[in-house]
């Protein structure tokens, strides 16, 4: 009797181009050089005198100096070594014992972008800049004092390849069973560079929202309108009600690669000021929601740790348009001049959700009648 194998190509052996967060540009604004690790490399962030925010690869190439263990002077990076100094174009701005700095001294300096207060690097394997038209919106909320000021936070992600988080783009089910959620709409919508997910949905009367105070017995109504700008970094419009009161939120999701099969997956949260609200209540409230995210976050972490990678996933007739995001993504990591049409060419589906509503509400019916309830608090993070 045939049946089905899982296939699976090993990790590209590039890293995807675009466009890259490496979170909130005023953690490297202290005068200090900071280390990332990405790439497969370490990089070095640092800004100099002039105010503006530098990303150079992390080793001198003079002897190997770790820059980032090196000093701030003007504008530039000053090796810890031997006081070779590289400025932010990647150009050596001196070598203080030296008559002259040898031709062609010049380290790697990545394209850089400071926008929504956060700090992106452009990734290209053949080295090219940013194509006209791929950048990164601006959030009218970011910054503005209706909104609150940004949470942050990361978590590194080891034995996984970026593509399973950006697999969530299409996959609806996966709200009910994965994040106790019970999605009435769903749609998406590829084109270009960027792939759009456009949800709603409810919370499930049998799961335990108590993460966040004052919850535990509200049923809470979410809109949300995500979008990937490139391969790493989505920016997603949510609106969540409960008892008629609706808290409009920006979440930030995106990543960037640590290696081939690791990666910093990273997420911000501002929320918009009910009228009346101080700075200090919108933080906190930012931070609740970021909280629940986080906790999302680790339901999706827990699967990837123990799932096996697949390439031609077995799909029925209620999934998500698999392939057809994977080959969008796929743009990311050929050469330029292979990007296909079928890469980039509107593309869009729509679940007919009605089926999957009718027996999800049924199953979670009788989940309640029983007495049965599941936490959303993933196994690894709970007491005892």
């Amino acid at each position: 009797m045939n049946h089905r194998v899982i296939e699976a190509a090993p990790p590209p052996e590039r890293f995807a181009r675009g466009w890259h967060c490496l979170g909130l540009a005023d953690t490297y604004k202290d005068g200090k050089p900071h280390a990332v690790e990405a790439f497969g490399t370490k990089l070095v962030v640092f800004q100099g005198e002039g105010g503006g925010l530098s990303v150079l690869n992390g080793y001198c190439p003079h002897m190997g100096g770790d820059l980032t263990q090196g000093t701030v002077k003007g504008d530039a990076i000053a090796c810890p070594f031997h006081d070779w100094r590289w400025g932010g174009d990647g150009k050596c701005a001196g070598i203080p014992y030296a008559k002259r700095v040898p031709r062609g001294a010049r380290t790697l300096a990545w394209p850089t972008l400071e926008r929504n207060q956060q700090l992106y690097v452009w990734n290209d394997p053949e080295g090219n800049p940013p194509p006209e038209g791929v950048t990164i919106p601006e959030i009218a909320g970011a910054g503005s004092p209706e909104w609150s000021n940004w949470t942050w936070n990361t978590m590194r992600v080891d034995g996984s390849h970026c593509r399973e988080i950006v697999d969530n783009v299409v996959d609806m089910a996966h709200f009910f069973y994965i994040h106790y959620a019970l999605p009435t709409y769903f749609k998406n919508v590829f084109e270009g560079h960027v792939a759009t997910q456009y949800y709603e949905g409810v919370s499930r009367d049998d799961a335990y929202l108590g993460f966040v105070p004052g919850t535990e017995n509200q049923k809470i109504a979410q809109r949300s309108e995500a979008a990937y700008h490139g391969p790493s970094y989505m920016i997603d419009y949510l609106w969540n009600e409960a008892e008629g009161t609706t808290v409009e939120t920006v979440l930030i999701n995106c990543h960037y690669p640590i290696g081939r099969n690791a990666f910093m997956l990273q997420w911000g949260v501002i929320v918009k000021k009910f009228p009346g609200m101080d700075d200090a209540t919108a933080d906190a409230m930012a931070a609740q929601v970021a909280e629940g995210v986080g906790l999302g976050f680790m339901q999706d972490v827990e699967i990837w740790k123990s799932k096996a990678p697949i390439d031609n996933p077995l799909l029925c007739d209620q999934d998500g348009p698999v392939y057809q995001l994977r080959r969008w993504y796929e743009q990311f990591y050929v050469d330029a001049a292979e990007v296909a049409p079928e890469m980039t060419d509107r593309f869009e589906f729509e679940i007919d959700t009605a089926r999957a509503v009718q027996v999800w509400e049924q199953e979670v019916a009788a989940n309640v009648e029983a007495g049965i309830s599941y936490s959303m608090i993933p196994k690894s993070m709970r007491a005892g």
